[in-house]
């Protein structure tokens, strides 16, 4: 049996469990492919940091580059998060012609297209399982179980902090605050939780899959992003009253109007393999995006009770995926924590160790290509239906002065709760709007904003209907 030795840098949380799933599960790993992984060398901050798996000393070392630049690591496993030393240790591997495992999802949403066209140059690969929803293999399943389709519609519920806070919200009555504190004594959510509740996390991933589903890169910069801090339990209620539950949605969509593209194939070539005795197989073509327009957001949407993505509870993840050929598929499971996204490393581990010993690099790429016609459409132009609430003072004429700011602006609406009972200096306005531009309902909502009848912004949530 053919052998490759493992380097991790990284420790902690994610590094203790990849050790320990190695510990349980090396030799039926080896068992199913064929291939046997030493772990050589693990790389750490510190030898008695704290972490979940205990680690043998004699496997430690301080030193990142003594395990990456030593001649018997194979395969290289970046654990160790942020986007600057995590950066530079990729880039040292790659260039010693060094596959590379991640689950850094920052990283690779601020410089993943630098990092796979370095691993090209060097001829080697990145794989990055690990970096979106954790244990659930939807990397590999979009790259190669999906790689006769095109992906009309996907859709993620990929931050587990926000899915727990908006699932004890709606089934316990909580407001967003008291669930945000327990969160973060549970564990759940950081001590500064802007990465989780702002959607930036969920943007990162959001990227990660737009990237692979359609063939060119995602700038960060390109996704529009909202967090759930104004999500009320007023906006709970009333939603659940018109049939819908909130989720914090990663949302890829093809634009309307697309067309597969013609532009000829790019070819790859080959690279060196491990064992110098093996076969080389022509380089694979891979093949270019079709120029895709599509929307790629990060925002709170409302799910109608009846789709199944509304019973994703808890801190669990789920992506449902559409696809021309296959529909509808969802994949669920948990989105983070130490086994679940060991369970991931593994699989690019298998993946690594399976390319290096058959001298294949280009297998199935790992975004297709960087085309030049694919764009993401600015969050302006995305059309949707929309959930309003606004806080107005209950007098003669509120309402006509409301619809016609939204007639002005062509803009229909289709259901109008003002709920009887409320007392005080304003009450609660809730309207569903027709589909409009997203541009279009924000300008009216500015200027329903300065009308002297609302009280404080307007709330506005869009709508998904799966369409």
């Amino acid at each position: 049996m053919q052998e490759v030795n493992l380097g991790m840098i990284g420790g902690g949380t994610v590094g203790s469990g990849v050790f320990h799933a190695l510990k349980l599960n090396s030799e039926l790993l080896a068992s199913r492919i064929g291939v046997k992984v030493n772990l050589r060398k693990i790389a750490v901050k510190a030898f008695d940091e704290p972490r979940p798996y205990a680690i043998p000393r004699s496997l430690m070392s301080t030193d990142w580059q003594a395990v990456v630049l030593d001649p018997e690591v194979h395969i290289v496993a970046e654990l160790v998060g942020g986007t600057t030393l995590a950066r530079t240790i990729i880039h040292r591997a790659l260039e010693l012609g060094k596959p590379v495992i991640t689950a850094n999802k920052a990283l690779l949403s601020a410089h993943g297209e630098e990092l796979f066209a370095a691993a090209q140059k060097h001829g080697t690969n990145l794989y990055y399982e690990a970096s979106v929803a954790g244990g659930i293999p939807i990397i590999k399943s979009l790259r190669e179980g999906f790689v006769g389709n095109r992906f009309t519609h996907i859709y993620g519920i990929v931050n587990g902090t926000c899915n727990y806070i908006l699932s004890r919200m709606r089934l316990e009555g909580a407001d967003f605050d008291t669930v945000l504190k327990e969160a973060q004594a549970q564990g759940y959510a950081e001590a500064e939780p802007s990465l989780d509740i702002d959607g930036h996390d969920a943007m990162h991933k959001a990227g990660i899959l737009a990237s692979l589903a359609h063939g060119f890169w995602v700038s960060p910069k390109l996704i529009h992003v909202e967090g759930i801090r104004h999500i009320s339990q007023t906006d709970i209620l009333f939603a659940q009253r018109l049939g819908y539950t909130i989720k914090l949605l990663a949302i890829i969509k093809k634009a309307a109007g697309n067309r597969p593209s013609t532009t000829p194939p790019i070819r790859h070539s080959a690279t060196p393999s491990l064992h110098p005795s093996t076969l080389q197989r022509p380089a694979p073509k891979c093949l270019p995006a079709n120029g895709s327009r599509i929307q790629v957001s990060v925002y709170p949407s409302l799910i109608p009770d009846d789709h199944v993505l509304a019973g994703i509870h808890d801190v669990f993840n789920a992506v449902f995926v559409r696809g021309d050929i296959v529909g509808d598929t969802l994949f669920y499971g948990r989105g983070a924590g130490k086994d679940a996204t060991a369970s991931a490393v593994l699989s690019d581990l298998a993946d690594a160790a399976l390319d290096l010993t058959s001298g294949t690099k280009c297998r199935v790429p790992p975004f297709v290509a960087h085309e030049r016609d694919g764009a993401v459409i600015p969050i302006q132009d995305v059309v949707s239906r929309y959930f309003v609430r606004l806080n107005v003072k209950d007098v003669p004429g509120t309402l006509a002065k409301i619809a016609r700011i939204f007639g002005d602006a062509r803009i229909g609406i289709s259901s109008v709760i003002q709920p009887e009972g409320h007392q005080g200096a304003s009450v609660p306005l809730i309207m569903m709007l027709h589909d409009a531009p997203n541009g279009a309902v924000s300008g009216a909502l500015k200027s329903i904003a300065r009308l002297p009848v609302v009280k404080g912004a307007p709330v506005m949530i869009r709508v998904e209907n799966f369409d």
